[in-house]
């Protein structure tokens, strides 16, 4: 954290004294300078300047003396900054990769670096642990997860937050360790962290979902479909995700060279492409090879945009899904044989697969890169990689529905329109709706930030920009606090119900 950071946070607590008075004048000063050097930083330093009329001032004059030092302004709102007294389990795929795992991650070690939980402990839940992604994680990372794993904590005294799919809660409907750990009666208050990426939530979903005291859900699509589906509306509550906005920013990385994998259709590694004297423009994607990414439309619209002539290359890094490696290839060349496009005059368009993990200090580097990142899914729950690429000023061609209308406008990104919604045909999701991306929008958009780099490059840091103002660790952070300090007000509440000599 920078020096003028802890300034800052300092500067925002306000003493109960009549000394009050003048350092409320002094503080405004000072943080209205901050805000006219670093316009483009933290949401904090916008709010100030909306304070920094001195009407306002001397409107807010008796409640800033009168309210205590531990007090914050937040986005116009007071809340209660102290530290929550109560014991912390939170049970997640921590070890596992994926979104669910990354998004964890995120909230434990910001809460961690806040030090306002009295005692946090982290266990793993809800999928397989992954030794390859536990090497990738960066050190520091690693080491806090390790003393978050060593903490204990008495189960009777904390409040339970079961992070997965609710299958996995008790009691569990695959081998998984149930959470909570003991069933809904004993911790002092459960919510279970979940998503969902179609237009509703399944039936026994919507049960276990019932028995939490709250179910977390980061964007107000899920408040919508899981409200409509008979989750009960008074469980709900919006949180978002975080993106590491220090560890995803192009200031600070240098571009990876272009890992070697599996060229397809025959076509050309990109530092092969010799030919031209200029560096192809790089199209990336990143997902999970399954139906619901849109792999299909991604590929159908590439190749029938470009040809060989084009100075472009895709770049897919996905993983094979329980698939080997001669039945992935064996897939994508029936897919491409499919299609019964005519190949093109210049021959096909380069496409790259990395189907293999990259380490997560290596990921930056990867959208680095790149000149757009591209997704034509089905739906999404929030959608890592794409905040990540945002957060790296990459411009972004994503399906705007479902978890990704949270962070996505026609300012910071491309938004895809779709041609309606379709059926879920099989898997666990069947009979579900989830939307169906344009083709033709799709080629269309590729072909225009394809042509206009300039443009993209701008709606690029726009997107950096709303990531670090909306969606970093420390914003995300203070809303997680400040949830917790509203949770702790209604386990008091609880506790004078219950014994009434409290």
């Amino acid at each position: 954290m920078h020096e003028h950071d802890v300034q800052a946070k300092h500067y925002r607590r306000y003493n109960k004294n009549m000394l009050g008075i003048t350092v409320s004048f002094i503080e405004v000063n000072w943080l209205f300078a901050a805000y006219q050097v670093r316009q483009d930083d933290t949401e904090q330093f916008k709010i100030i300047k909306w304070r920094s009329s001195k009407c306002r001032i001397l409107w807010h004059l008796p409640s800033i003396v009168l309210k205590p030092w531990w007090e914050y302004y937040n986005g116009g709102e007071v809340w209660e900054a102290r530290p929550f007294r109560h014991s912390l389990l939170w049970m997640a795929p921590f070890l596992s990769g994926g979104g669910y795992s990354s998004e964890a991650i995120s909230y434990v070690t910001g809460l961690e670096a806040a030090k306002m939980v009295q005692k946090l402990q982290i266990r793993q839940h809800g999928d397989l642990e992954s030794a390859v992604f536990w090497r990738g994680l960066p050190p520091d990372t690693k080491r806090t997860l390790l003393s978050l794993f060593r903490e204990d904590i008495h189960l009777s005294y904390s409040v339970v937050i079961c992070h997965s799919e609710p299958g996995a809660w008790y009691p569990p409907l695959f081998q998984a360790s149930p959470c909570p750990p003991t069933g809904y009666d004993e911790p002092l208050f459960t919510i279970g962290r979940t998503m969902f990426e179609t237009d509703r939530v399944n039936p026994d979903h919507v049960k276990r979902c019932n028995r939490m005291d709250e179910i977390w859900v980061p964007t107000q699509f899920h408040v919508e479909t899981f409200t409509r589906s008979g989750v009960e509306a008074t469980k709900l509550v919006k949180v978002v995700q975080a993106v590491d906005t220090d560890f995803f920013n192009p200031a600070n990385v240098k571009k990876l060279l272009l890992p070697r994998g599996q060229s397809l259709f025959h076509t050309k590694h990109p530092e092969d492409l010799k030919e031209s004297r200029n560096k192809p423009f790089v199209f990336l994607s990143i997902f999970k090879w399954e139906v619901r990414k849109g792999w299909d439309i991604l590929l159908r619209g590439y190749l029938q945009e470009f040809s060989g002539g084009d100075n472009v290359v895709l770049y897919v890094l996905t993983n094979r899904y329980h698939m080997t490696n001669k039945e992935f290839s064996s897939l994508i060349d029936g897919f491409v044989d499919s299609l019964e496009i005519p190949e093109p005059e210049g021959g096909w368009p380069a496409v790259y697969l990395v189907p293999r993990h990259i380490p997560q200090v290596d990921l930056p580097g990867l959208y680095k890169l790149a000149d757009c990142f591209v997704l034509p899914s089905h739906g999404e729950g929030w959608g890592r990689p794409i905040v990540e690429a945002m957060a790296m000023e990459l411009p972004v061609i994503v399906t705007n529905w479902s978890g990704m209308t949270e962070y996505m406008t026609d300012f910071n990104s491309y938004p895809l329109p779709l041609d309606g919604m379709t059926e879920v045909l099989d898997g666990p999701f069947k009979g579900h709706l989830w939307a169906e991306p344009s083709l033709a929008h799709l080629r269309l958009l590729m072909r225009k930030v394809f042509s206009n780099p300039r443009e993209a490059k701008r709606r690029g840091k726009v997107a950096r920009k709303d990531m670090v103002t909306k969606f970093s660790p420390e914003v995300v952070t203070r809303n997680i606090l400040k949830q917790l300090m509203r949770l702790q007000k209604e386990i008091e509440l609880r506790e004078r119900r219950d014994d009434p000599a409290l």
